[in-house]
């Protein structure tokens, strides 16, 4: 079994809208992640978690005539998963049925990429991964991310965290505490947590560990 990360420029294919434009247009949406699909049925379905601006995402979806029904389910202001269904397009369709062929898996999440582009991870034989890549329209430009086969898929970096550790995180970004010069105090990152100094810094000190270990896979 092999593991590839694979970007595919999906600039000349017909996709529906709401990638489109959430993938060519900077101000609408930071990163949309696809959590789980089911792509059997003639109508698939999909899980997103989309961060940005969530009222214009929303304006989109309305808007594409592929998409039969949505709901947005909030995490924060700025944050919402989404369930998604509808027909797609007919290249949509193709990408999604191209790597479902033989031994292949596509294991979440998926990224939107800006730039009209999309990224996954996909595991099963050498040959069914070859198969699947040469299946692509000649007009598809692809990019292999990276080539594994000891683990199915890295863990996220930011998935490693506790709630209260990517909060405190959030909080000091949020406040500037990692600006240059820094913009915030420890102190001033526990009176936004509503914790003392000491538990705020101690939050921070064990996510820094557990990105730092994560980008460098100890």
């Amino acid at each position: 079994m092999k593991r590839v990360r694979v970007t595919i420029r999906t600039r000349d294919l017909e996709l529906p809208l709401t990638y489109e434009r959430a993938t060519s247009e900077r101000d609408i949406v930071e990163r949309v992640q696809v959590i789980n699909w089911n792509v059997v049925a003639p109508t698939a379905s999909f899980l997103l978690r989309v961060r940005g601006d969530v009222p214009r995402f929303e304006e989109l979806l309305r808007a594409d005539s592929a998409i039969d029904e949505y709901e947005l389910l909030p995490v924060t202001e700025r944050e919402s998963y989404c369930f998604v269904t509808g027909a797609g397009t007919p290249d949509a369709r193709a990408l999604w049925e191209n790597f479902k062929r033989g031994s292949l898996m596509t294991i979440p999440p998926a990224e939107w990429n800006v730039g009209e582009s999309y990224t996954f991870t996909a595991v099963g034989r050498r040959s069914d991964i070859q198969a699947a890549i040469d299946g692509l329209p000649d007009d598809v430009r692809v990019d292999i991310e990276s080539i594994g086969g000891k683990r199915v898929a890295a863990d996220g970096v930011v998935d490693r965290l506790s709630d209260r550790q990517r909060e405190a995180v959030r909080t000091a970004i949020d406040l500037g505490y990692y600006d240059t010069p820094r913009g915030a105090t420890s102190d001033e990152i526990a009176r936004e947590l509503n914790c003392a100094p000491s538990t705020a810094a101690e939050h921070l000190r064990k996510a820094e560990s557990k990105v730092i270990t994560g980008v460098f896979d100890v």
